[in-house]
């Protein structure tokens, strides 16, 4: 018989707040990443009637907007669950680099994600790899996007806007009107870059990991596949 150890059970790790946030979180940067893309490269579109009818860029627009609100907000709804949730909610931000077994953890995963290992370890919360993956890629990467797009929001709000009054100092910090555009859609890459590998890993992990990883973010229970610690 094998020695109890603590991972034998299964752990709540996402709490009910952290799973709604990721699931509207992800639809946001779906159709920010669609319709930013074709804010930038507009649809061409034969208008067999008065043109007056239709405002199809203009509703792109639109949805554009409304998912970065729903993304920022989002954001910081997510903020002020990392102070108040439980320690699993804080791992998101604030990466262990502090800690040596972090450091060992951190390049274990490295070579078992390069097939150079032959098992991972378990964890309970995010892998040190996964852990600073998605704060390098999607916090620092989101709140770029955040900052740049409400920018260049205040843009077409107007001079003297509550969003060129706090976020106007963007404009002229990276090359005005046409270099902030350009950082913006370069940064949309960035994450979509981000959500594909984030999307591969997590299926790799659910099938060759040794806990729960998709069923985990649907009810939050993390569960193990072996009792071995």
């Amino acid at each position: 018989m094998s020695a109890i150890s603590p991972l034998d059970k299964p752990v709540y790790v996402y709490e009910l707040p952290v799973r709604l946030w990721h699931g509207v979180n992800a639809l946001a940067l779906v159709v920010l990443a669609i319709t930013g893309y074709l804010i930038a490269s507009p649809p061409v579109v034969s208008v067999y009637d008065e043109a007056s009818q239709h405002f199809l860029l203009g509703n792109i627009r639109f949805a554009h907007f409304s998912a970065g609100y729903v993304l920022a907000l989002g954001f910081i709804g997510r903020v002020y669950w990392a102070f108040v949730g439980n320690e699993y909610a804080r791992q998101l931000f604030v990466p262990e680099v502090y800690k040596l077994k972090w450091w060992d953890d951190l390049w274990h995963e490295v070579l078992w994600y390069l097939f150079l290992v032959k098992e991972p370890r378990k964890h309970i919360g995010h892998n040190p790899l996964a852990g600073l993956a998605l704060f390098m890629f999607y916090v620092l990467g989101a709140l770029f996007m955040i900052v740049t797009g409400f920018a260049l929001y205040g843009e077409g709000l107007g001079q003297g806007s509550w969003a060129d009054r706090l976020f106007g100092w963007v404009i002229p910090l990276l090359g005005q009107s046409q270099g902030a555009h350009t950082w913006h859609h370069v940064g949309m890459w960035y994450l979509v870059v981000f959500t594909m590998t984030h999307i591969y890993v997590a299926v790799r992990e659910n099938l060759m990991s040794r806990q729960s990883l998709l069923s985990t973010m649907k009810d939050g229970w993390r569960r193990w596949k072996d009792d071995r610690p």
